[in-house]
Order: structure tokens, then C-alpha cells, then sequence
């Protein structure tokens, strides 16, 4: 037998081992009651306009935890490539030491720690703040290695001839060296965009309330009062909405950066 009909043949036999587990589960699943369990539309309908407001809260969330992480991950990036070494060594750890928090240790501790040891203090926004923080402190460890990574992945040719322009090695770094690294770096920034909008899942910790709970939070309080699974259903596809066109965004971006 040739290689070309082994294949076929092997393709074939997976289609049909595909097929047989299809139609075993059709047959043997309780069609009416998954329909019970995950699609009351009348639940689900129930569940408007308050859903909204959730899901705008996940947006916006995601959008200030970003924020945050950009601009301290470029700044951290920037020390980590930097010839002063108390900057390389304080950008070093800082990122060993977010990227090895789980980042929901760190929101307790923005949320929790930080308030014990400094009584008083305020989070400009509130709970938007403590997310800002939280999750963008880890955040920001991520960017950074990947701005870090643009940054070293420019040509060096492109620095030698700004330097002999008379450019400063600062106005070298921000006018022709961060431009171009922070394109290279866009499908991955894409990619913990994504991350982000999954992580706001995390802030029913910081003890969120109606008017400012995320997706997640308001999924489960809608299955705990209905006892059924059609919230996290919908809850789920509302995710789908947004992290879907970011991941082929992401390899849109990707795929245009390798064909350059």
C-alpha cells in the first residue's frame, strides 16, 4: 500500500471513530432535559438588561487593567533594557515576582493586605481602581517581557543610524526604537487582551456589588436564584462576544507580521 493510501485510509478510520462517538452520544443523551438545564429562554430573557450592565462592567475592567499595564509595563520594559544596573535588577524582579503571583492572590492583596497595612487609604474609583491595580499590576509583568522582547528584536542598524544623527540614546529609544518594538509586539499585547477580559472573572473578591459585578459574578448569583445552568450559558456567549474577535484579531496580526 502507498503512503498517499495509508493516509487516506488512516483519515478515513478517524472520521468513522468521529462519527460512531457523534452518534453514540446523540442516542444516549437526555435531550430534553440538557434542553431544560441550559436553554430556558425565559430565563435567559429575564436576565435583560441587567446583563448589560455586567458585561459593560467586564469591558471596562478589562480596558482599565490594560491602561495600567501598558504604561507600567513599557516603563518596565525600558528599565529592563537599560545600562543603569539598579534598573535592570529592580525591573528583573519586579516581573519574576508578578508573573509568578497567581493574580488572584494580588488582587486580594490590593484588595485585603494593602488596606490593612495602610489604614485609610482610598482607590481612586473604588472598586475600578483596586482592578485597575490589581490586575494590571500582573499584567504589566507580561507586557513588559514582551515589549522587551520588541524592543531587542528592532536591528540594531536602526539605532547605529538615529545615533548618527545626532540623537540622544533617550530620544533614540522613544522616537524610533519603541514605535517600531511596539509594533512587533501587537498580537501578543492582542493575546493579554484577551487574558484580561478572562481574569476580570476574579473580581467577585474585592466584594463587587449589583451595580458593579462583571459577567461572571452576575452568572452565578442568576444560577444560584434560578437553579439552573442557562445563565452560565449566556454569561459564556456574552465572553465568546468579546474574546473571540480579539483571538482572530490576534492571529490576523500574526499571520500579516510573518508575511512581512
Amino acid at each position: 500500500m502507498t503512503p498517499r493510501r495509508r493516509r487516506g485510509l488512516s483519515r478515513a478510520l478517524q472520521y468513522a471513530v468521529l462519527a460512531a462517538v457523534a452518534t453514540a452520544l446523540a442516542v444516549v443523551a437526555d435531550w430534553g432535559r440538557i434542553a431544560d438545564s441550559f436553554f430556558r429562554f425565559d430565563i435567559a430573557a429575564a436576565m435583560f438588561p441587567d446583563v448589560w450592565t455586567a458585561f459593560a462592567n467586564t469591558i471596562v475592567y478589562t480596558l482599565l487593567a490594560f491602561a495600567f499595564g501598558m504604561v507600567v509595563g513599557v516603563l518596565i520594559a525600558l528599565m529592563r533594557v537599560s545600562e543603569f544596573g539598579p534598573y535592570r535588577w529592580f525591573a528583573t524582579a519586579y516581573v519574576e515576582i508578578f508573573r509568578g503571583l497567581p493574580a488572584l492572590l494580588v488582587l486580594f492583596l490590593v484588595g485585603f493586605g494593602v488596606p490593612q497595612a495602610f489604614p485609610g487609604i482610598q482607590y481612586p474609583g473604588g472598586v475600578y481602581g483596586q482592578v485597575a491595580l490589581g490586575l494590571g499590576l500582573t499584567s504589566s509583568a507580561y507586557i513588559a517581557e514582551s515589549v522587551r522582547a520588541g524592543i531587542q528584536a528592532v536591528p540594531k542598524g536602526q539605532i547605529e543610524a538615529a545615533r548618527s544623527l545626532g540623537m540622544s540614546p533617550t530620544r533614540t529609544m522613544i522616537t524610533v526604537v519603541l514605535p517600531q518594538a511596539l509594533r512587533i509586539v501587537i498580537p501578543p499585547l492582542t493575546n493579554e487582551l484577551v487574558m484580561l477580559t478572562k481574569d476580570s472573572s476574579l473580581v467577585f473578591v474585592l466584594g463587587v456589588t449589583t451595580a458593579t459585578m462583571e459577567l461572571s459574578k452576575f452568572a452565578r448569583n442568576e444560577l444560584t436564584s434560578t437553579a439552573n445552568a442557562t445563565p452560565l450559558l449566556l454569561g459564556g456567549l456574552l465572553y465568546l462576544l468579546l474574546t473571540v474577535p480579539l483571538s482572530a484579531l490576534a492571529r490576523r496580526l500574526e499571520h500579516r507580521g510573518e508575511a512581512r
